[in-house]
């Protein structure tokens, strides 16, 4: 599975992004986006990198980081091989690199905050000025 994150920028406190990922690959294709539990992850300088979004594979579980509840919405397009990362009201303390990732087990959130997921993307770089 090759993932390919883009959207990033440089943008002001308060503004908006959206992150888009897009998934391919033979395993893809045979089968299904659908069948990939998706994340978004952000690395800060000198800082962990931690799970910022989760959507399981049917849609019934979504996670968000108590940092980022009510501000940024995941989201995904299965048709499409895509999940975003919708992000309103930025701070400047959600600059980092931003990256998505996809996993084939039926694992909820909490299985990700210990362990990493199978398939990483490229990040892109959100940088929020204050």
């Amino acid at each position: 599975v090759q993932l390919q994150a883009f959207g990033g920028g440089l943008v002001q406190a308060g503004d908006s992004l959206r992150l888009s990922c897009v998934g391919s690959g033979r395993f893809v294709t045979r089968y299904g986006f659908g069948t990939y539990a998706l994340g978004w992850y952000r690395q800060a300088p000198g800082k962990a990198r931690e799970l910022v979004a989760f959507i399981k594979w049917n849609g019934a579980s979504i996670y968000y980081r108590d940092s980022v509840k009510d501000r940024f919405t995941i989201s995904r397009d299965n048709a499409k091989n895509t999940v975003y990362l919708q992000m309103n009201n930025l701070k400047p303390e959600d600059t980092a690199i931003y990256y998505c990732a996809a996993d084939q087990n039926s694992y909820d959130a909490d299985y990700y905050l210990m362990y990493d997921m199978n398939y990483w993307g490229s990040g892109t770089q959100v940088t929020v000025s204050s």
